[in-house]
């Protein structure tokens, strides 16, 4: 404040606060004001808030688990879809895609096929794991979400999809078990490298109505790990196409 040539009165009448509310902030070091206080102070004397709050920087740093995610979407719709295309390029060894219809990749990502094969030719592993479109539990949600475009028919769009790009070395697809369907449709897991985006299903709701997280692995056990886990189980029981 010195250097500011600012005493506690000048600085309160700066920032719009009590001349008694700067004197508590003197008084504890422990207190921390609010946001837009400390901001206007930082700017009145000319520093960091680091240098005067440093507690309230580092509670606002990420230090748990919490730190795997990136971003959170209230709809999987709301993730742009150059969010998708990015971390699909960014991806070298691994993309896993399941989702229990995976449609949406075809319709929204341009020359997606093109790209599947490109980066199988790299060397990438290119996983679809998708959902029997004759099982029970298709037809279940079918009922359940009544909409035109059937999940059956999203499930047959991806086929007809992969079925046109031929056999690709690198690319493999299965559909998840009957015993795992119910937990397939209900979790959806796109996996890039060390980038996940996980959608889990809501009620009545389709995909892309149901909220979407953008994690990012940073060590043993935490969101990304347990998500890709999750995929991986459904994965080694999956029957191969």
């Amino acid at each position: 404040m010195s250097d500011a040539n600012l005493t506690p009165r000048k600085l309160a009448a700066r920032i719009g606060v009590a001349p008694k509310t700067v004197e508590r902030w003197l008084a504890d070091v422990e207190l921390i004001p609010h946001a837009r206080n400390r901001v206007d102070a930082c700017q009145a004397l000319k520093v960091d808030e680091e240098m005067i709050w440093p507690k309230a920087v580092q509670d606002r740093l990420k230090s748990g688990h919490d730190r795997e995610l990136v971003q959170a979407y209230p709809y999987r719709s709301a993730c742009p879809s150059t969010a998708w295309g990015e971390l699909i390029e960014g991806a070298t060894d691994e993309i896993f895609l399941a989702g229990y219809t995976n449609y949406f990749f075809w319709l929204e990502q341009p020359a997606f096929a093109d790209t599947l094969r490109r980066k199988a030719a790299t060397g990438c592993r290119v996983r679809f794991l998708l959902g029997n479109p004759d099982g029970p539990v298709t037809r279940q949600r079918e009922a359940i979400e009544d909409v035109a475009l059937s999940v059956s028919t999203r499930i047959k769009v991806t086929l007809e999809n992969l079925e046109r790009l031929g056999p690709v070395e690198g690319l493999e697809t299965r559909l998840s078990s009957v015993d795992d369907a119910m937990n397939h449709v209900s979790l959806s897991v796109f996996r890039f490298d060390h980038d996940a985006l996980v959608t889990p299903h809501l009620a009545r709701l389709v995909g892309h109505d149901s909220p979407l997280l953008h994690l990012r692995r940073q060590g043993e056990g935490g969101m990304f790990d347990r998500f890709a886990e999750h995929a991986e189980e459904l994965w080694g029981r999956g029957a191969p196409l």
